[in-house]
C-alpha cells in the first residue's frame, strides 16, 4: 500500500469537485492505496474572489454563498508542511487529465502546484499530468526539473501502474504514458505512449468523499445548491483550433479531420459510460452526498452515443433521482426529439459556445462550423421547453477587432439568453491557435498564470484596456 497526496490548486476561491480528483483517488483507493487531498481553494492568502468578479460583472446572480463558507486565515504552506510531515506520502500527484472541457481550471494546476512544493520539505516523489503535460513534455520537465514523472494523456491507470512499480526504478521507468529526465544518460526520455481508455466503466467509482463538505455548495441561477461535477463521456467529435480538445486528440493519433472541423474516426476517440453504470453513480451520489445538482463537464453532451443517452433516459423515468443537469452542447444537436430526452433526463440549464458572432471568422480563423440560423433556433427550442440557457463568449482572440465584439453583444442580445459568460482568450500550448497566436505576437512566448475568466495575457498592450472595458461590461452591454 502507498501513501499518495493529492494536492488541489484551485484559486477560484469558490468550491468545484475536480473531476481528476475524484477519478483518480476513486481508482486509487479501491486498490487498497491511501490518498489525502490538500486543497487550496479556501485560504484566504491563496485564493481570488472569483465569485466577486463575476457577480459585479453580471455575469453571476447575486447570492449569499460568501457568507456560507469559511476561509482560512491560518498559513497554507504550514498547514501542506504539516500534513506531509505527518502524512510522509510516498507519492505527491497533482493535475491531470478527466473530463477535456477545461472547465474545471486545469490548465493551470500544473504551474501552480510546482510552485507550492518548492516551498515545502518533503521526501516524496513527484508525479503531475494534465493538458501541459500532454501538450509540452519536454519544455515543461526542463523548466520544472524537480517533477520526477510527467504523464501525458489520461493518467489515472498510468499513476497507477507508477505507484505498483515504486519498488523496482526499472519496472518504474518503463511505464507507459510517462517522459522524465534520465539521470543515467543526462537525457529527458519519452515512454511509449499508454492506450486511451475504451471502456470508462473500468475506472471504479469517483471519490467525491474526498472533498471537504463546503466544496459542494453551489451558487446557480441566484441560489446555493449541493453540486457535483461529473462526467459520462471523455472525447470531442470536433476540433476547434482554440480547444485544448486537439492537444489530447494529437496526442493519441487522431489528427485527420473534415474540411467541416469534424475528427475523422472520431468514433474510436469519443467514448462513455454505459446507462446503467451512470445511473448507479448517480444514485450513489445523490443518496450518499444529497447532492442536487449535476454539472456536467463532457465537452459535447449531445454527441455522447445516443442508444446510451436513451437508456438513461428511460432508467431515469422509471426511476426518478429528483436531480437537476447542466450541460454543455453544440447548437447542432438540439432539435424537438433531442430536447425531449434533455427534459426527461433532468436537465436543467444548457451552456453553448457562441465564442463570436462573426460566422466567416469562427469558420476561418477558429475551425469551428456552425451556421447563425441553427445557433437562434436552438436558443428558440430550448426557450420554449423551459431550459435555461447560457452563452459562452470569447474576446481577446488574434485577429478579433472591437467591431467583432460589438457584433458578438448584438448576437446575444437577440439570443436573449439566461445567463452569459465572457472569458478571455487564453493560448493554450499545442492547439493550432496559440501556434498561430506566437506567429502574430499575439503572445511573446508561453505564459503563466492562464486563466481566461480573471485575465488576459496579450501582448498587444495597445488591446488590453480595451479588453478590460468588454469584459467588465458586456452583459450590461447585452442587457441594455
Amino acid at each position: 500500500m502507498a501513501k499518495v497526496l493529492l494536492i488541489n490548486t484551485n484559486k477560484w476561491g469558490r468550491g468545484i469537485t475536480h473531476i481528476w480528483i475524484a477519478s483518480h483517488s476513486g481508482i486509487l483507493k479501491s486498490n487498497g492505496h491511501n490518498v489525502k487531498l490538500f486543497d487550496c481553494t479556501f485560504y484566504s492568502e491563496w485564493s481570488h474572489n472569483e465569485i466577486e468578479v463575476n457577480t459585479n460583472n453580471k455575469q453571476y446572480q447575486k447570492t449569499n454563498y460568501q457568507d456560507l463558507v469559511k476561509f482560512k486565515k491560518n498559513g497554507l504552506i504550514d498547514d501542506l508542511q504539516n500534513l506531509v510531515n505527518n502524512f510522509k506520502p510516498d507519492v505527491i500527484f497533482w493535475s491531470g487529465l478527466s473530463s477535456h472541457i477545461n472547465g474545471e481550471g486545469e490548465y493551470v494546476s500544473l504551474q501552480y502546484g510546482y510552485e507550492l512544493l518548492q516551498r515545502i520539505e518533503h521526501n516524496s516523489l513527484l508525479i503531475t499530468g494534465g493538458i501541459q503535460a500532454t501538450g509540452s513534455r519536454e519544455n515543461l520537465l526542463k523548466e520544472y526539473p524537480k517533477i520526477d514523472y510527467l504523464i501525458s494523456g489520461e493518467s489515472e491507470l498510468v499513476l497507477l501502474d507508477l505507484i505498483k512499480n515504486l519498488k523496482s526504478k526499472e519496472d518504474l521507468k518503463a511505464t507507459k504514458g510517462i517522459s522524465f529526465f534520465d539521470k543515467a544518460t543526462n537525457q529527458i526520455k519519452v515512454n511509449q505512449r499508454q492506450e486511451i481508455i475504451q471502456d470508462l466503466d473500468k475506472l471504479s467509482f469517483y471519490d467525491y468523499e474526498i472533498f471537504e463538505p463546503q466544496v459542494f455548495l453551489r451558487a446557480y441561477n441566484g441560489k446555493i445548491v449541493k453540486a457535483i461535477d461529473y462526467e459520462l463521456s471523455r472525447g470531442c467529435i470536433y476540433t476547434c483550433s482554440y480547444c485544448v480538445e486537439t492537444v489530447i486528440q494529437n496526442y493519441y493519433g487522431f489528427n485527420e479531420k473534415t474540411k467541416k472541423g469534424a475528427l475523422v474516426k472520431a468514433k474510436n476517440y469519443l467514448r462513455c459510460k454505459s446507462a446503467k453504470r451512470v445511473y448507479e453513480e448517480l444514485k450513489f451520489y445523490k443518496e450518499k452526498l444529497q447532492i442536487e445538482l449535476v454539472r456536467s463537464q463532457d465537452t459535447n453532451f449531445l454527441t455522447i452515443n445516443r442508444d446510451v443517452l436513451n437508456e438513461l433516459e428511460q432508467r431515469l423515468k422509471d426511476n426518478p433521482l429528483g436531480l437537476k443537469l447542466y450541460i454543455e452542447t453544440r447548437p447542432e444537436g438540439i432539435n424537438e426529439l433531442s430536447v425531449k430526452m434533455l427534459k426527461n433526463i433532468g436537465v436543467d440549464g444548457v451552456g453553448m459556445g457562441i465564442e463570436l458572432a462573426n460566422e466567416s471568422f469562427r469558420n476561418k480563423e477558429l475551425n469551428r462550423f456552425v451556421n447563425q440560423d441553427r445557433i437562434i433556433n436552438a436558443f428558440k427550442i430550448l426557450k420554449k421547453n423551459n431550459i435555461k440557457r447560457t452563452t459562452y463568449n470569447i474576446i481577446g482572440l488574434p485577429g478579433q477587432n472591437e467591431n467583432h465584439i460589438k457584433d458578438t453583444i448584438n448576437f446575444n442580445k437577440s439570443l436573449d439568453p439566461d445567463n452569459i459568460t465572457v472569458h478571455y482568450y487564453s493560448p493554450y500550448i499545442g492547439t493550432p491557435e496559440h501556434k498561430k497566436s506566437k506567429k502574430m505576437n499575439y503572445f511573446l512566448d508561453d505564459k503563466k498564470n492562464i486563466d481566461p475568466r480573471l485575465r488576459s495575457l496579450s501582448d498587444k498592450s495597445e488591446n488590453l484596456e480595451m479588453l478590460k472595458f468588454y469584459m467588465e461590461n458586456f452583459v450590461n452591454l447585452v442587457r441594455n
